[in-house]
């Protein structure tokens, strides 16, 4: 009776689970939600992380990061003009350039538009107060027989050298000997938390950060310089971001995919970890993937890394310990080991290994929001 008792494995069989739901709950606190404890496990052997760029490290929407003007230029009237005239383009890129003019407490001119036209792939251009007013790339000012001015090509190309979009400004006042010009930089926006998620994933050991899109080369090297990727693939379909996943498991370790959109599906799939952005991401994102930011917060993906590790050294605590109490008690019980001895230490085993799962809960999280 002593033997059967000493030898019965209940520590071993709760080691797993005690911690697993544990981790699984400190999780969902912050708004990471796991679909089961092998998607957790799995996620503590990661050492290569792929990213999407566009809705992941960064916010998927266009903004004004710069405006330049030559000295002398009335950059307000300027931006006024512009953006008078972007109010009525149906680009992408015209929405942010009209919501920095009205950020910075610049009103839009209530004068008509005249001669209002678009351009494809080139701009727009009309008259406001008088004022021939272009707003887009070259292109737009040749077709014109409107002569640019020599400052603004090189500012436009070291603009578009960060991965930027430059939109060239022209208006043509007859009361001025100069028309004025400037130039606009707009670009998607780098999500706040994504260098300090980048340099956290890097302290908590992570071998390898890459960047999987399918956006301009140029573009995409940017972002990476800025975050310190050590590897950035531009111009990628869906399917060959799957080539991607599968080059890097190739290269050894375990390869985990963070992603949100439609394109991304499938990668989420192959990867050993699918990870969605819960905010942002689509239906079908959501679904395929093993681990979901509900909080739609990139700070949120070091944290569940973190978790994840944690977990994984607190198994092997409780195996460690279960499996060597088993033998002590075993091997005592030759020495007559007391029945009630042999109880208490089966029990007691029992409920140290679950007090170990159950200490995730309150767990000091490290700080991941600096870099």
């Amino acid at each position: 009776m002593v033997m059967l008792v000493a030898a019965s494995p209940c520590a071993v069989v709760v080691s797993a689970p005690s911690v697993l739901l544990s981790a699984i709950a400190r999780a969902g606190r912050h708004g990471v939600l796991f679909k089961g404890g092998v998607h957790l496990e799995s996620l503590g052997k990661v050492d290569v992380i792929a990213m999407d760029k566009t809705g992941t490290v960064t916010l998927g929407k266009p903004g004004v990061t710069e405006i330049w003007t030559p000295e002398g230029v009335d950059q307000a009237r300027l931006l006024q003009l512009a953006a008078t005239l972007e109010q009525r383009s149906e680009h992408p890129l015209a929405a942010p350039v009209v919501a920095e003019v009205l950020r910075r407490g610049i009103s839009l001119s209530e004068s008509p538009l005249i001669e209002f036209h678009s351009h494809t792939g080139h701009g727009v251009h009309a008259r406001v107060d008088g004022v021939w007013v272009g707003i887009g790339r070259e292109g737009l000012f040749d077709t014109h027989d409107i002569s640019i001015p020599p400052t603004l090509p090189p500012e436009a190309a070291r603009i578009r050298e960060q991965g930027q979009t430059a939109l060239l400004i022209v208006a043509i006042d007859d009361s001025l000997a100069e028309p004025m010009c400037g130039v606009i930089g707009v670009a998607d926006q780098l999500r706040p938390d994504a260098a300090a998620t980048f340099a956290a994933l890097k302290r908590l050991g992570i071998r390898k950060l890459v960047i999987l899109t399918g956006d301009h080369e140029r573009v995409a090297k940017a972002i990476g310089a800025t975050l310190h990727a050590d590897e950035v693939r531009a111009g990628l379909l869906p399917d060959q971001k799957v080539v991607e996943l599968a080059r890097l498991a190739d290269e050894g370790g375990m390869v985990a995919m963070v992603g949100d959109g439609v394109n991304d599906a499938p990668a989420l799939a192959t990867a050993q970890v699918g990870i969605a952005m819960g905010g942002a991401g689509t239906d079908v994102a959501l679904e395929v993937a093993d681990v979901v930011l509900m909080r739609d917060n990139l700070n949120s993906l070091p944290m569940a890394v973190w978790i994840s590790r944690l977990a994984r050294k607190r198994v092997r605590q409780n195996m460690i310990f279960a499996f060597g109490m088993i033998a002590v008690l075993v091997i005592l019980t030759f020495f007559d080991l007391p029945l009630w001895l042999g109880v208490l230490g089966h029990e007691g085993s029992t409920v140290i290994v679950v007090f170990n799962g159950l200490r995730l809960l309150w767990e000091k999280m490290p700080t991941f929001s600096a870099g």
